[in-house]
């Protein structure tokens, strides 16, 4: 199953808010690569939610609920957005720093494309990440 991460800084969207919401619409991405990304989630896969800024860390595991859409928030462009449904918290939040100290997450998009909002995260990577976080899925 495709995994993939998201990114948000939690003082604008956190994942607190995506909890006490109970899903949400991933809007706003306005990176063509993102796009792509956002294209190719289909319902069901796992998404890794990541809060940028001063926590730079995997904090949460969210679902995608609702596959690519046109982005209500766009004016402009072919933009688009999906829906996120939270699954479960992290026990232990997992730092960019611990990522980027792991070899066999050297070549993760996260470390090599850091500015990227939305990414792919391989199967291997998906699972390492969520034992450095002491959580599974289920």
């Amino acid at each position: 199953m495709p995994c993939w991460l998201c990114k948000s800084d939690p003082d604008e969207y956190g994942w607190d808010d995506l909890v006490r919401e109970g899903s949400t619409d991933w809007t706003g991405v306005r990176n063509y690569a993102a796009r792509n990304h956002l294209k190719a989630m289909r319902k069901g896969d796992h998404v890794l939610f990541y809060h940028t800024g001063n926590q730079s860390a995997v904090v949460g595991i969210c679902r995608v609920s609702k596959e690519a859409f046109p982005d209500p928030t766009a004016s402009e462009g072919q933009w688009i957005a999906v829906g996120l449904k939270p699954v479960k918290p992290f026990r232990k939040p997992v730092s960019l720093q611990e990522i980027k100290k792991e070899p066999r997450l050297k070549n993760m998009a996260l470390v090599r494309i850091g500015r990227l909002s939305v990414q792919p995260v391989s199967e291997e990577e998906f699972e390492l990440i969520l034992k450095m976080g002491q959580t599974s899925v289920r």
